[in-house]
């Protein structure tokens, strides 16, 4: 069982950064995928980027060339930095940890607030 809580959310003006934060209760390095995900007011969570233990990432398309995603396993926590940020980047971002890909078990942390002003 992996306890996760994010933090580093804020009030920002468009095209300015933000760094979030990841802390887990316990390692990460045997921890097979973990990313973050957002959700905007009135619409579903959307995934945004993904980091593996092997070390690859995805990103939406959305995000892709401003947003960066990276781990510290030494502090257990994961990391996503945020660029050029946009009015469209407001949302909740949660991060989320599925220790074996393939039993589909995710944990999710209770979220951190995002919000861009233009």
């Amino acid at each position: 069982q992996v306890q996760l809580v994010e933090s580093g959310g804020g009030l920002v003006q468009a095209g300015e950064f933000l760094r979030l934060s990841c802390a887990a209760s316990r390692t990460i390095s045997s921890i097979e995928v973990m990313g973050w995900y957002r959700q905007a007011p009135g619409k579903q969570r959307e995934l945004v980027a993904t980091l593996t233990r092997d070390g690859n990432t995805n990103y939406a398309d959305s995000v892709k060339g401003r947003f960066s995603v990276s781990r510290d396993n030494a502090k257990n926590t994961l990391y996503l930095q945020m660029n050029s940020l946009k009015p469209e980047d407001t949302a909740v971002y949660y991060c989320n940890a599925r220790p074996v890909a393939w039993l589909s078990t995710n944990y999710w942390g209770q979220g951190t607030q995002v919000t861009v002003s233009s």
